[in-house]
């Protein structure tokens, strides 16, 4: 068996793109077979085609969160329409754990869209005269519950995203991120192991969005989903990714971790995108911390090695005494000094965190 097809298998693996492209124009599948798949954006566009995705192949891992990130026009929610096939691939494979996306005939697109996929967009696309409930019930509904199931169903999913006591309200009655919150609700009600989500915050005011972030990072908490979540805003992505995609004309630029991203750009253009950014934003505190001193004695403090520098810098900052950095079995891996802190936030680098 080749690499290729263990790849396709794994178990691991829920989505799998290799060499996608989608140009858009009359002639978009000619003009890219006689590219030999060389695609430059500005010799398609003089050809009457634009270049939406430009040969990308990359693996989604079960519980993985990917986001995909650009400017207007980069291809990133073009990519996302490819792999939930709304939008048709101009050429490449793509795999839904293990199954050609592609060779599926409609019915099984259908069947595979209601039972395996949940999608979120900018638009939340709540139906106005129905309530929350009726809202978050609705897919289920299509799918042949009865009533009384989908109602019981719906009322846990909007207790998971806390608009209990709000069931009966109507859309006009709730703010932007409630609205938000019944359409993530309504995604979530029919359990599916993929989450699509392009742009679902982006026209929420900057509370509401941070409001919406810190829900979200909760609810990865509770479910184990494989998500894909497209972006513009670069702080969000390090906020809530696993991994970042950054896209440039339809290419994917580079795919990495936050810190990798941020410390190891790949490309000028990705190093345009990340200079601003401050490390402690990306790195992790086992980025950072040092092999444990028997002979140290530690304060009360202890912090998580997962835990990113920015959100615990404050608590550390504050103690005189070493602080136990300690694993997810609260069992000390690390230690970290005051000084630590300070040198990553004002100038120094670890050692370690172009690896970490």
């Amino acid at each position: 068996m080749s690499a290729k097809n263990q790849s396709v298998n794994n178990e691991d693996v829920i989505i799998k793109c290799d060499s996608v492209f989608k140009i858009f124009g009359d002639n978009a599948s000619k003009v890219l077979e006689s590219s030999n798949g060389n695609v430059d954006a500005r010799d398609f566009l003089s050809a009457g085609c634009v270049v939406g995705v430009n040969n990308a192949s990359f693996e989604v891992r079960k519980g993985e969160l990917l986001i995909l990130m650009g400017l207007s026009g980069s291809g990133k929610s073009t990519l996302l329409r490819c792999i939930s096939r709304l939008t048709e691939p101009t050429a490449g494979k793509i795999f839904i754990e293990g199954e050609d996306l592609l060779a599926l005939n409609n019915k099984a697109l259908i069947d595979l869209r209601r039972n395996k996929m949940g999608m979120v967009f900018q638009s939340f696309g709540l139906l106005p005269h129905k309530t929350v409930l009726e809202n978050i019930a609705f897919p289920l509904q299509v799918k042949g519950f009865s009533t009384k199931d989908s109602m019981l169903r719906a009322k846990e999913m909007a207790e998971l995203v806390s608009l209990d006591g709000r069931e009966n309200y109507f859309p006009r009655q709730l703010s932007g991120g409630q609205q938000q919150r019944v359409g993530i609700a309504r995604s979530l009600a029919v359990e599916p192991d993929i989450w699509f989500l392009d742009e679902p915050f982006s026209a929420l005011d900057p509370l509401i969005r941070k409001e919406m972030q810190d829900e979200f990072i909760r609810l990865r908490k509770v479910l184990n989903k494989t998500i894909l979540f497209v972006t513009h805003d670069f702080d969000e992505a390090l906020r809530l990714a696993d991994r970042i995609a950054i896209m440039k004309e339809g290419v994917i630029e580079q795919l990495d971790t936050p810190a990798n991203i941020v410390l190891n750009p790949a490309t000028d253009y990705v190093r345009k995108f990340t200079k601003e950014v401050p490390r402690e934003k990306v790195l992790k505190i086992s980025s950072i911390m040092e092999p444990v001193n028997p002979s140290e004695k530690f304060g009360d403090l202890k912090v998580p090695k997962d835990a990113i520098v920015e959100t615990v810098a404050h608590a550390i900052l504050s103690q005189d005494k070493p602080v136990a950095v300690v694993d997810e079995d609260h069992e000390i891996v690390g230690s970290l000094h005051a000084s630590h802190v300070i040198n990553i936030i004002f100038g120094g680098r670890s050692e370690k965190s172009s690896q970490d």
